[in-house]
């Protein structure tokens, strides 16, 4: 409806004003390219991803988003495509429209994760961090094609700022949800909603209940789940089982683990083939892989072994769903 009252309240000023054949001509066609900019500004992309799409593997690579060719180099190296190239953006950085349309090209969609760092939850809830989401989410329906945005991950966790025990799940839902509704309402409906957890074992102390912070699911489109093999002793079921049980207890969007990988003492290339058939067995989205050194030494190519694992799981992962697989 806002785009009709805009019309309407255009041409009324241009009759008001059109008081001379010139100053008519004029108003009008400044009128006309005023409407036909605010209509454009206010048409919906409608490019959103299907509700259940997959199955996928994701990853995030050091680099991104200032190239795209890491993804390139990954899907060599692997020999397995592609489906999302993840990247983390500070709270007020740009939407990085040239690595989305490079990723595009190669059939692999940006996900986003913004990180409200330097920025309270109640400032973004109360709207005086408008001017940025609404030039983010302007530049995000303008590039048109599917993005998936997460706002601070781990929020269950007590490791950031926007977490546990420094912010209340209130001031975080309200958040969240003006966010959605900011991107609703510049026409930004190409963005899959990602609800981003960290499982609840594993972890240590300090990771609460994800029902805590729900948001709603007219809010959520997909949910991620965060969890990393640190032992041997660990499994898909019982790193990932609990958060998984808690999560259908509050909804049944689909679950995508938004980022994932596993440690050198945790027995990698077994853990790595039971990454893979977890997501299989439950029916997930797929996975997105942490592809670097940190100070664990999560990169995929950091042990031989742990490289042909990877590549014999993901191409019995995508072939059995599917999808393409080379190399």
């Amino acid at each position: 409806m806002k785009p009709l009252r805009f019309v309407v309240a255009v041409v009324a000023l241009g009759c008001a004003v059109a008081t001379s054949v010139i100053a008519g001509v004029h108003d009008d066609r400044a009128g006309q390219a005023a409407t036909a900019q605010a209509l454009k500004a206010l048409t919906p992309a409608h490019a959103s991803l299907p509700t259940n799409s997959g199955p996928v593997i994701g990853v995030y690579l050091p680099g991104l988003p200032g190239s795209a060719m890491p993804l390139v180099q990954f899907e060599s190296l692997t020999g397995a495509h592609l489906g999302e190239g993840m990247y983390y953006s500070g709270w007020n950085e740009p939407f990085q429209v040239s690595f989305a349309t490079a990723a595009n090209r190669m059939g692999i969609v940006p996900l986003v994760q913004i990180e409200p760092n330097h920025v309270s939850l109640s400032a973004i809830a109360d709207g005086s961090q408008d001017n940025y989401l609404i030039t983010y989410a302007s530049a995000v329906r303008e590039y048109g094609r599917p993005v998936i945005v997460s706002f601070g991950h781990e929020m269950n966790g007590h490791w950031y700022s926007w977490g546990y025990r420094h912010v209340k799940p209130a001031e975080f839902i309200a958040a969240w949800r003006h966010i959605v509704n900011v991107f609703t309402a510049q026409g930004a409906d190409n963005v899959t909603w990602l609800w981003t957890v960290n499982v609840l074992s594993g972890s240590g102390a300090g990771v609460s209940s994800p029902a805590w912070w729900w948001p709603g699911g007219k809010y959520v489109t997909w949910v991620g789940i965060d969890g990393y093999y640190y032992r041997p002793s660990q499994n898909f079921n019982t790193l990932f089982g609990p958060t998984i049980a808690s999560i259908r207890a509050i909804t049944h969007k689909p679950i995508l683990i938004a980022e994932t990988g596993v440690a050198p003492m945790a027995d990698r290339t077994a853990k790595i083939a039971n990454l893979f058939a977890g997501v299989r067995t439950d029916h997930l989205l797929g996975l997105v892989w942490f592809d670097a050194d940190a100070n664990r030494k999560w990169r995929v190519d950091s042990n031989p072994a742990a490289l042909a694992a990877f590549r014999r799981a993901a191409r019995t992962y995508l072939a059995g769903q599917g999808r393409n697989v080379s190399g």
